[in-house]
């Protein structure tokens, strides 16, 4: 695990510069560091050292001729078969890396090569005969790849914050991307934060030529039931899959420990694994929030040690900062915190985890996907009615009851954008006090309902979330939270053999009238109790709703509400309406103003404090 940087080279202390963006992310990468410079292209690397520890491991990485240059986050599972492969086709290898394998397997198969891949990747290869750039971000969007067109100059890199040490990088917040986030939490289109500056979606890759840029997608996630095999069957099949992932996964020249919660995603990749060493966070003595003494029964269960530790409020509130800068774009999932703070205490221990991210998106998890179902009643109801008392409903105050009418009142894709939804378009233009060009949230998502429209509703929320959610939300903290302490997290259900496998499970052994993730949970059974298979989700719980009451917590809330910066953008009158109609107990608005305040405290460390 790693990072990387670069740039087309059209500046005169390119090597000066290149050293200062390496810098800005050697978190990611403390153990050593290489550059390529030309006049055509420059190149940074800092190295993480998972496999061959040697010197040799170093990138940038050359073919034999070294007309190809390599720089490369990730890892490749089945690197050894592919090496295998292009030894008989007459490659000659000079390390024992997976990253040696991308350089000579582009050389044999170009583009195709990525076909052929297992693994988490972001890689940039360039051609020195043909002056072109190549790069690819692997089938999940678990590693990060930017990259902005700032004049005639292309950056790129595994982090944003390495293009602020670039002469041409033109530092602008791009408003329309606030606007969107205020709906998603989290910035959910290619584009981002900075003007100019893009995310390379998942499962796509481009080429760089005479100052062009062509990017496609080169895999997708294709759901097609198969009624034949019974329930039995797809549990084992699942079994068998899984328990080859996490194999593979455990690959490393170092040790490799576990995440481990309450929940069966990461008890189950834990119990499978069988590492020495599991990490857990929670928050107080309030079992709702501190899963400690379920993780330390679960550890001795499977023979394991488990390290936990108890997050302060203060610890929490202190490090939001610090979080911010490291997740490049503000993301507002108080869960964030809590993996920060769990990948701290793993970091000390092990260079590498492996944790249960993708379980839900892939096999079913969310409670939210029971939605379909238990609104299949009110469906009944007319269409026409249905609108008409939702449009009531959404005039009434915030009470439980009203959203499930609001809901009722529309279609899959208007009311289902992913696991969160936070400010409605009225409600985000409400409290804005500037006007963007930002798309609504349907015309983010419509493309991807575009795709599967022939499908269940159960199967369009997956996909959804497959595309949004996990990579705007879920993997871009997984990323940033653990590179931000030199760890390598690994996730074995975000496999492409899981994901075939899955794609294939009808919807009536994922998601059943009273349980998620149906055909996982009775696999998981053949590793860990029945209390823990059948456990329902809790997410990463934290208490945010209740510090927001305390006069501490709330006056720092307030204060950023009020602060010039925030006027820049919001109308804070309502911003503190929001603060004090929660605290006085009229609605749990703690998601909608902690989406505020984080944006806040990001746009304080990357303009107002000016990093």
């Amino acid at each position: 695990m790693c990072g990387f940087v670069g740039f087309t080279n059209k500046i005169n202390d390119a090597s000066i510069v290149l050293g200062k963006m390496m810098d800005r992310i050697k978190h990611r990468g403390p153990d050593s560091d290489g550059k390529y410079v030309d006049e055509q292209i420059a190149m940074g690397f800092r190295r993480l050292s998972i496999i061959d520890l040697s010197d040799q491991g170093s990138q940038p990485i050359f073919n034999e001729d070294k007309s190809l240059v390599l720089t490369f986050n990730g890892e490749i599972y089945n690197y050894k078969d592919l090496r295998e492969e292009l030894v008989a086709s007459g490659h000659k290898f000079y390390t024992q890396t997976d990253s040696e394998v991308l350089i000579h397997g582009y050389e044999q198969w170009g583009e195709d090569m990525l076909d052929k891949l297992r693994g988490m990747f972001a890689f940039v290869i360039f051609n020195k005969n043909t002056n072109e750039v190549f790069g690819a971000r692997d089938f999940f969007g678990i590693k990060p790849l930017y990259y902005a067109k700032m004049g005639e100059t292309l950056m790129w890199g595994s982090e944003i914050k390495s293009f602020l040490d670039h002469p041409h990088f033109k530092k602008e917040l791009n408003t329309d991307v606030l606007e969107t986030y205020l709906t998603f939490q989290y910035s959910p289109t290619t584009e981002t934060f900075f003007k100019n500056v893009y995310k390379l979606p998942a499962a796509h890759c481009f080429t760089y030529k005479n100052g062009e840029m062509n990017v496609r997608r080169y895999w997708e996630v294709k759901f097609h039931a198969d009624n034949g095999p019974s329930l039995e069957d797809w549990v084992n099949r699942i079994s068998d899959t899984f328990k080859n992932s996490v194999e593979v996964h455990k690959f490393a020249d170092v040790e490799v420990g576990s995440f481990l919660s309450s929940g069966v995603d990461s008890s189950y990749v834990a119990a499978v694994a069988n590492v020495d060493k599991t990490f857990t966070v929670g928050f107080g003595e309030d079992e709702k929030y501190n899963e400690i003494g379920y993780a330390k029964e679960f550890s001795k269960y499977i023979h394991k040690e488990n390290f936990s530790k108890v997050i302060s409020p203060e610890e929490y509130w202190n490090s939001l900062s610090k979080i911010q800068y490291h997740m490049d774009e503000p993301l507002a999932d108080p869960a964030a915190v809590a993996l920060f703070f769990v990948c701290q205490i793993a970091s000390e221990k092990v260079k590498a985890v492996l944790s249960g991210e993708g379980a839900d998106e892939i096999f079913g998890g969310y409670n939210i996907y029971h939605n379909p179902a238990d609104m299949a009643s009110y469906f009944k109801i007319p269409r026409p009615i249905r609108k008409a008392v939702g449009a009531v409903a959404e005039k009434l105050p915030h009470k439980h009851g009203i959203n499930y009418l609001i809901r009722g009142s529309k279609d899959l894709d208007e009311r289902f954008i992913g696991n969160a939804y936070i400010f409605s378009e009225k409600e985000r233009k409400d409290i804005l006090s500037i006007k963007t060009n930002a798309p609504d949230a349907m015309a983010i998502t419509k493309p991807f309902y575009d795709k599967v429209r022939d499908q269940d509703q159960v199967t369009q929320m997956q996909y959804i979330d497959l595309h949004l959610w996990m990579t705007g939300d879920i993997l871009l903290k997984a990323d940033k939270m653990s590179m931000a302490h030199s760890l390598e997290l690994r996730v074995p259900f975000l496999d492409r053999k899981v994901m075939e496998l899955a794609e294939q499970i009808p919807v009536k052994d994922r998601v059943t009238e009273t349980e998620t993730k149906y055909a996982m949970r009775l696999a998981a059974l053949q590793a860990c109790p029945p209390q823990t298979a059948k456990k329902k989700k809790l997410g990463f719980p934290v208490p945010i709703r209740v510090w927001l009451k305390e006069d501490k917590y709330y006056n720092i809330v307030k204060d950023k509400f009020t602060s010039p910066q925030s006027a820049q953008f919001f109308n804070t009158d309502k911003l503190v309406q929001l603060l004090d109609d929660h605290r006085e107990g009229k609605y749990d608005y703690s998601r909608k103003i902690w989406t505020v305040f984080s944006f806040l405290v990001w746009y304080d460390v990357y303009f107002s404090d000016n990093v």
